[in-house]
């Protein structure tokens, strides 16, 4: 079971709650019939839990305290599985450096850099990189979101060879429809990568 707070399956590629034709395969129908790039997704909690309004307090309120209780929640949870992953790099999901600069800190990395990963896990918090976008993504649905969001990162160029053959963890605070986690897994295949797996504090109860 990819949720570790709730007591459901979930989807192994994309960590959305199941249904009961669906718990057979542990996968569901829309990953199934359009497959992501992404391998695997493992979640905290949902979004309409109760780590919410901790969240928001990083995100919006710029709290950045809230980055550590959250980690440390991360590391209670996940500590059996943060000792099984096999992966060579940790990377956050980046801001745009517009959005970095208004406001003032990216909090996937603030989580991220702060979660106890074995020693063979590399975090890497600059190499993926984020065009600015001027629309908003809240609210929109998987195509719309999808359409905003292609050709939105790149990786630096210095850092390609190091990613070849390689299996990368990316870390983002919300999992919504997952065409943001799904064009990075994408960027990072189409460069080498050989594996992608989704690392995500809250994941919305439905994809789309």
């Amino acid at each position: 079971m990819n949720n570790a707070l709730c007591h459901y399956e979930c989807c192994y590629q994309c960590g959305i709650p199941l249904t009961a034709s669906e718990l057979i395969n542990q996968r569901c129908n829309t990953c199934t019939f359009r497959a992501p790039h992404f391998d695997q997704t493992t979640c905290l909690d949902r979004y309409e839990g109760g780590l919410q309004n901790a969240l928001h307090q990083l995100k919006y309120q710029k709290r950045i305290a809230y980055a550590q209780g959250l980690a440390d929640i991360w590391n209670t949870v996940m500590s059996d599985q943060l000792h099984e992953i096999n992966a060579d790099y940790l990377l956050p999901v980046p801001l745009s450096m517009e959005k970095l600069s208004a406001r003032g800190f990216n909090q996937s990395w603030e989580v991220a850099k702060r979660i106890r990963c074995i020693a063979t896990i590399q975090k890497l918090p600059h190499i993926l990189r984020r065009q600015h976008q001027s629309a908003q993504q809240a609210g929109s649905s998987f195509q719309s979101r999808h359409s905003m969001i292609q050709e939105a990162f790149y990786i630096e160029k210095s850092a390609l060879p190091f990613l070849h053959n390689k299996s990368v963890i990316i870390f983002d605070d919300v999992m919504t429809t997952g065409a943001t986690l799904d064009e990075i897994a994408r960027v990072l295949k189409d460069n080498g990568v050989l594996k992608v797996t989704n690392w995500v504090l809250l994941r919305t109860s439905k994809s789309s």
